[in-house]
């Protein structure tokens, strides 16, 4: 007799989706949809345990230029394409994922795709058609201010790049530090 599973009885997971997600071996772009947010995640599985890479809630829009008084779409494809452009643009040594969106149905120009359009375009590889992503004029909307958060997103870039490469040095230096202070030990205790 075959016992179902908890989350399969409450309709929270596909195992049959998970297991070939899993045997793909590789970082997993998660989106999940909530009443007033978009969630995107990047998760590493490894023996079955779930890893959040990065993380981006469209809410943190807000720190890069989303205005106050639009607060309510942020559930927009305008809102998860740029969520998307956010998080490819904090995960920049990542370089290919594979889309999971669990029970959310697959529809055409979706905000699902919209976030997937976000990741390509902010340079990670993910496999997709271009036939199901929303267009241009569906993404930039009737929203004035997109382009400008586009380009502070795209500044962020290099913000990042520039903190990796320094904190990065000060472990190398620290690393240095540590060695040398133990060669000098060593040579005091001979």
């Amino acid at each position: 007799m075959k016992l179902d599973k908890k989350r399969r009885l409450q309709k929270k997971t596909n195992y049959k989706k998970r297991l070939i997600l899993l045997k793909g071996n590789c970082l997993r772009l998660v989106i999940r949809k909530t009443n007033r947010y978009v969630l995107m995640q990047i998760i590493e599985s490894r023996h079955a345990q779930d890893k959040v890479v990065n993380m981006v809630n469209t809410r943190d829009l807000l720190k890069y230029g989303w205005p106050e008084t639009k607060k309510g779409c942020l559930k927009s494809i305008t809102a998860c394409y740029l969520g998307g452009f956010l998080l490819g643009k904090k995960s920049k040594n990542i370089k290919k994922v594979i889309l999971d969106t669990g029970l959310i149905p697959s529809t055409k120009g979706s905000r699902v795709y919209a976030c997937v359009k976000g990741i390509a375009d902010a340079g990670i590889e993910i496999k997709y058609d271009k036939k199901i992503l929303p267009s241009e004029e569906k993404i930039k909307a009737k929203y004035k201010f997109f382009e400008k958060i586009k380009n502070k997103l795209d500044k962020l870039t290099t913000k990042l790049i520039i903190s990796q490469k320094q904190s990065e040095n000060k472990d190398s230096l620290n690393n240095k530090e540590q060695l040398g202070d133990k060669i000098n030990d060593n040579k005091v205790k001979k």
